[in-house]
C-alpha cells in the first residue's frame, strides 16, 4: 500500500488500487442521485447560453450515447464533462420532455 497523499506527477489516484489509471469496478459504476436537473448557464461563456443536465444515473459510455441522441433531437452541439451533459443554447423545454419520456421519475428545471 502506497502512503502517497498528493502528487502532481500522476494526477488523482484510486483509493483502492492506488493507480492513476484505475481499472477497478467502482470506476465503471453509474454516478447520480436519480434527480435529473436541467438548467441554463451563461456564466463564463461570454453571454452564450448552455443547457446543462446533471444527476443522470448512467456510466460515461451510456452518457455519450444519450448525448448523441439528444444532440440529434435538438439540432445542437454539446459535450460530456464529468457527469454533466452540456448542450448549446436554451434547450430546457424540449429536454424536459425527452428525458421524462425515457422513464426517469424526477426531471426538474433548476435555477432561474
Amino acid at each position: 500500500m502506497s502512503r502517497l497523499v498528493y502528487s502532481t506527477d500522476q494526477g488523482r489516484l484510486c483509493p483502492d488500487c492506488g493507480l492513476a489509471q484505475c481499472q477497478c469496478a467502482h470506476n465503471i459504476s453509474a454516478v447520480g442521485d436519480g434527480n435529473v436537473r436541467i438548467s441554463l448557464e451563461t456564466k463564463g461563456r461570454k453571454g452564450k447560453g448552455v443547457t446543462t443536465i446533471t444527476g443522470i444515473p448512467l456510466a460515461k459510455p451510456e452518457l455519450k450515447k444519450l448525448l448523441k441522441e439528444l444532440k440529434q433531437k435538438t439540432s445542437s452541439g454539446g459535450s460530456v464533462k464529468e457527469q454533466t451533459l452540456e448542450l448549446q443554447g436554451d434547450q430546457r423545454d424540449i429536454l424536459t420532455v425527452l428525458l421524462a419520456n425515457r422513464g426517469w421519475p424526477s426531471v426538474k428545471k433548476a435555477g432561474g
